[in-house]
């Protein structure tokens, strides 16, 4: 049961599980490469940790931070993307791959649906005169980044925050 309360943002709450956070946040690759980025906007996003909304290394990162805190954090492939998979390459023939795209270009993201209706995007990686092959790696799989936030307020799990005018 959620109770509504005025809650006092200060330094004393610690991200936990359950936890909503308002914070900025950048995801960049190690040459500095910026993948995304919330510090260009007015407002710091919102998010609560645990629903999925953040990839568990990324939410390991954030875990006992309290507000005012930043954190750079180098999180290797297993930690944020994964390790590239090989066995997620798939070839398709060319008059099979007609049905999903009539020009298929290297680099095209294209998406497919498995046998549980759940969308599968991938990456065109190569064509020949008979088939396209299909990246279905996350497109940072093997890659190391770093992951930036500056946390700005921590709700604790099950509180309800009400601005006071």
């Amino acid at each position: 049961m959620t109770q509504s309360q005025f809650i006092n943002p200060n330094e004393d709450t610690r991200i936990a599980y359950g936890s909503l956070v308002k914070l900025h946040f950048e995801v960049s690759l190690e040459n500095g490469t910026i993948i995304d980025s919330t510090f260009n906007r007015d407002a710091p996003v919102s998010l609560t940790i645990g629903d999925e909304s953040l990839l568990p290394g990324f939410e390991k990162v954030l875990m006992n931070l309290r507000a005012g805190d930043t954190r750079t954090a180098h999180l290797e492939p297993e930690q944020a993307f994964g390790e590239w998979n090989p066995e997620n390459i798939q070839h398709f023939s060319r008059t099979q791959f007609a049905l999903v795209a009539d020009n298929p270009e290297i680099g095209m993201m294209v998406e497919f649906e498995d046998k549980g209706k759940n969308t599968l995007p991938g990456t065109i990686s190569a064509i020949d005169d008979d088939q396209v092959e299909v990246d279905f790696n996350h497109p940072l799989a093997g890659q190391d980044v770093l992951f930036k936030v500056k946390i700005f307020k921590v709700t604790p799990p099950g509180v309800t925050g009400i601005k006071l005018m």
